[in-house]
């Protein structure tokens, strides 16, 4: 039987109430799945709900916009080949639809009705058209720092914006403050939304034919398309239909790195580091949740991270998109990863390697006009 647990304390509690987080405050994950194989796919669906037999609940009505189907583009970038997975293709514009479909979907069959998110952007949107399409009412809480574009996206869809002042982490307090009236449909904090973004590493074990790449390079803060991935190539694991987990790597802007601080200093949660401003904003928490199980399946991986710096975000944005790959500087830094990777020689040329890319450029017209002026 699924359970929520709490895998700081090893609790458990039964799936069939909506929580968020443990009473002891931490965030939750759900026990082991066993997994799907080939023949649990509904080939007749083209949306992440065709690998609905892995999901931890049924659900009757899924809030559904298509999500997921992703293009898998084989492309050069400085002079080494690999997959770019283009996330973008997503009805909201970002990786975030996979999450907030399952998450919304399976909040509803809770009878969940209205919903409380805080977000720098992209989360915010998802949250917003899923509720829309599934019409629930949405408030969303964002930093004032966010992008315009991003805030019009949220408003459009009907959801109430509020704006807080001060860094990312004062929107999740306040958010978390306001939880006790609105239940916290949090993509950081809650368990299903994992299951949405697990859906990513079905996705390119399908993609590639059921088989799984040497490498996956993501663009992460706070993690959920590591974790999502590291979950599904675990069940993939248990149910026999692979092997091996491939290596997964974390790329994150210098100027905001906590786990690959904490990953570089050998440690298993977080280590003090300092903080900067970003090009890449969507990357930028300086205390992720989840930071202990994000290095825990960067090592079960054998994995790693890289830091880039703010001119080689900048650099690989304009690269990509010479390629025709128009995306957000908080995505394009896993392609310069990419290159300093096979750089340091510690992926080769000649592995198979997918690059995550999160978000459309879309959304950072701005940082478009002020770097190409």
């Amino acid at each position: 039987m699924v359970e929520y647990i709490d895998p700081r304390t090893g609790e458990t509690f039964p799936l069939d109430k909506p929580i968020w987080r443990s009473p002891s405050g931490n965030p939750l994950l759900l026990t082991p799945l066993s997994g799907i194989c080939q023949d649990d796919i509904d080939m007749a669906v083209r949306s992440i709900w065709r690998y609905r037999a892995a999901f931890p609940l049924a659900v009757d009505e899924p809030i559904s916009m298509g999500e997921g189907c992703t293009p898998l583009v084989k492309q050069a970038f400085a002079g080494a080949s690999c997959l770019f997975k283009l996330e973008w293709f997503s009805p909201t514009g970002s990786f975030k639809d996979r999450g907030t479909s399952v998450m919304l979907s399976m909040l509803r069959q809770q009878g969940i009705t209205s919903v409380l998110e805080d977000s720098s952007g992209n989360g915010g949107s998802s949250v917003a058209g899923y509720g829309a399409a599934g019409k629930m009412r949405v408030k969303v809480l964002v930093p004032e720092s966010t992008s315009s574009a991003k805030i019009t996206q949220i408003r459009a869809y009907g959801a109430n914006v509020k704006l807080v002042p001060g860094p990312r982490e004062a929107t999740e307090a306040a958010a978390i403050a306001q939880s006790s009236s609105t239940f916290y449909a949090s993509h950081n904090w809650h368990p299903f939304f994992l299951q949405g973004t697990k859906t990513l590493g079905y996705e390119i074990w399908e993609n590639l034919g059921f088989r799984v790449p040497d490498n996956i390079i993501i663009p992460a803060s706070a993690g959920s398309n590591l974790l999502g991935c590291h979950i599904a190539f675990k069940e993939l694991v248990a149910s026999g239909e692979i092997k091996r987990i491939p290596r997964l790597f974390v790329s994150q802007p210098s100027n905001c790195a906590p786990l690959h601080a904490s990953f570089q200093a050998g440690a298993e949660d977080y280590v003090d580091c300092d903080f900067k401003p970003t090009v890449a904003e969507g990357t930028a928490i300086k205390r992720p949740i989840r930071l202990k199980e994000m290095l825990a399946a960067l090592n079960d991986s054998n994995g790693g991270t890289i830091a880039v710096d703010e001119h080689e975000i900048i650099e690989a944005s304009l690269s990509l998109a010479k390629q025709g790959l128009y995306v957000e500087p908080t995505c394009a830094h896993a392609a310069a990863a990419f290159s300093k990777l096979i750089e340091s020689e510690a992926i080769s040329k000649s592995d198979q390697t997918v690059v995550i890319l999160t978000g459309t450029g879309l959304k950072t017209t701005q940082f478009y006009e002020s770097i190409l002026e």
